[in-house]
């Protein structure tokens, strides 16, 4: 396993595939040489619990469909209740445990707002700002008499402002304050960074160890506890996806892949040897199977699905 805590593709897609073989009455010598594959390296037996954690995850969705017949017809709504809750409880769990501390994500249960795999939300604030919230992420309001902060545990959120002269709006992340000077503007968390983007007005960025600087309308920067990268134009990718639309413009496949992971069901993973790959283009990110028929459409790449659940991007 990785110093970062990341599964390899290659590890993941080795114990899906132990997955599919042993759901067939397998004999001793086939249960044998997967528990000698289990053994051979500590990260097979990580991406084989990952599995698992997922396919129990879907197993009541599964389940549902397969025997209720008649029942399931007339009863919509409940499946899709459970569908929100499988979205909630596998993606949202691999997911976060993958980008962020698990405390964090214990944490998050217990913010103001959040969201799961899939979900956005957007929220008035009592004092008129506006908010969106991305999928996997999670934010805390806290309003008085001096201030208005709110705090970003994880995930994405963009905030167009109120005006109050009385009161500065602050945004709280891991590795430093922003304040808003009349503005719109998002803010991702990041593994080790976070990034700004500033569409309207300025604001102004305090890291941890106190270095300041003003990002203008049009301008994005990334920061950590001890500095800022250079600036860059503005992503409008960072506002779009508020209206359902992911944007790529020559965005790597990979992340792009992975941006979509965050608004499906399941798993969603990238070959390595296609991640690389340029993206240009639009896509729904509310409807994700149709995204990826898109991208086969215009990349030398083909979409495997080993299970309901589980989905490669590969080289064609």
């Amino acid at each position: 396993m990785s110093p970062t805590g990341k599964l390899s593709h290659a590890s993941l897609e080795q114990a899906a595939q132990w997955y599919v073989r042993l759901q067939d009455p397998s004999g001793a010598q086939e249960q044998q040489r997967w528990q000698s594959w289990l053994m051979q390296n500590p990260e097979h037996l990580a991406a084989w619990h990952y599995v698992e954690r997922v396919s129990q995850r879907f197993a009541p969705l599964m389940e549902h469909s397969q025997g209720a017949g008649r029942a399931l017809r007339s009863s919509r709504r409940q499946t899709l209740k459970t569908l929100l809750v499988l979205c909630a409880g596998s993606t949202l769990a691999w997911g976060t445990w993958r980008n962020t501390a698990l405390p964090r994500l214990v944490g998050g249960w217990s913010a103001d707002y959040a969201t799961a795999s899939g979900e956005t939300r957007d929220a008035l604030l009592a004092d008129g700002s506006h908010v969106w919230l991305n999928a996997l992420s999670a934010l805390d309001v806290r309003f008085d008499t001096t201030q208005r902060l709110l705090r970003l545990r994880f995930g994405e959120v963009l905030i167009d402002t109120a005006k109050d002269a009385s009161r500065p709006f602050l945004v709280d992340t891991e590795y430093g304050r922003l304040q808003a000077l009349g503005t719109r503007f998002s803010v991702l968390q990041g593994d080790e960074h976070t990034q700004l983007n500033v569409f309207e007005g300025r604001v102004q960025v305090s890291t941890l160890n106190q270095q300041v600087r003003i990002i203008e309308a049009g301008q994005q920067v990334r920061f950590t506890r001890n500095g800022f990268d250079p600036t860059a134009p503005a992503s409008p990718a960072r506002e779009a996806w508020s209206r359902g639309v992911l944007l790529a413009d020559n965005l790597a496949l990979g992340e792009l892949v992975a941006e979509l992971n965050r608004y499906r069901p399941g798993h969603l993973g990238c070959d390595p040897a296609v991640a690389q790959l340029p993206v240009m283009g639009s896509f729904p990110l509310k409807d994700s199977d149709h995204a990826l028929r898109l991208l086969q459409a215009a990349l030398p790449i083909r979409v495997d699905r080993l299970l309901p659940w589980w989905v490669t991007v590969s080289p064609q």
